[in-house]
């Protein structure tokens, strides 16, 4: 006799894949409704419209959806805000640039990327691991934005990835913040981009003789 998993994993790849997608969706619903962890299994199901089974067929339990969903979060904001940058404009515009994106990709799904910041750290070991490959995916892509030809005439050196671990940790605690205490993020856009400015703008000099 064939179990759920193995039908599920005989199923049309298209059918597989909305499933999985219903799923996801009614995970991020039901966060935005009640928060992640008043979110159970039924729920996603409720409002994914399907089955514990199919659920069951698809994610071993609760957080290893709640993983997915924040995995296929994390590579849309990646990939938003990397269409967002031209690297032909001038230095300080490709900040604004970036800083723009992930204001409008966070606040998109403000629920969603909340509990991402908040929830994940609480969370086993699966998910720290997202946490970890989340903030090496954005100190990669900054790392790229900042490694052009345009760039290498504003810093002597690329940036560093202590830099950019601040960078990115800067503006997710901002964001956090902000929304935890009522306030809408993108009214801290020309904060956001001045302080990114600074941190990736022209170097200051080593003087002679410092210790």
């Amino acid at each position: 006799m064939t179990t759920v998993r193995q039908r599920a994993l005989a199923a049309a790849p298209g059918e597989a894949g909305d499933f999985r997608r219903r799923l996801l969706d009614g995970l991020a619903a039901s966060i935005v409704e009640v928060g992640y962890r008043n979110t159970t299994v039924a729920d996603i199901v409720r409002r994914a419209r399907t089955s514990r089974r199919t659920f069951y067929a698809h994610f071993p339990d609760r957080e290893s959806c709640f993983v997915a969903l924040l995995s296929d979060a994390n590579t849309q904001m990646i990939g938003q805000i990397s269409a967002a940058v031209d690297p032909a404009a001038p230095w300080t515009e490709q900040v604004r640039q970036a800083v723009e994106a992930w204001i409008a990709c966070a606040e998109s799904r403000p629920a969603i990327t909340l509990s991402w910041i908040r929830e994940v750290p609480s969370l086993g070991p699966a998910a720290r691991d997202l946490q970890r490959d989340h903030r090496e995916a954005f100190v990669a892509m900054i790392q790229t934005l900042c490694g052009t030809a345009a760039w290498s005439a504003v810093r002597a050196s690329p940036v560093s990835r202590q830099l950019a671990i601040m960078l990115h940790g800067g503006l997710r605690e901002l964001t956090a913040t902000t929304w935890e205490d009522g306030g809408r993020l993108s009214d801290h856009t020309e904060f956001a981009i001045q302080a990114c400015l600074a941190l990736l703008g022209p170097e200051a000099p080593t003087s002679v003789g410092s210790h």
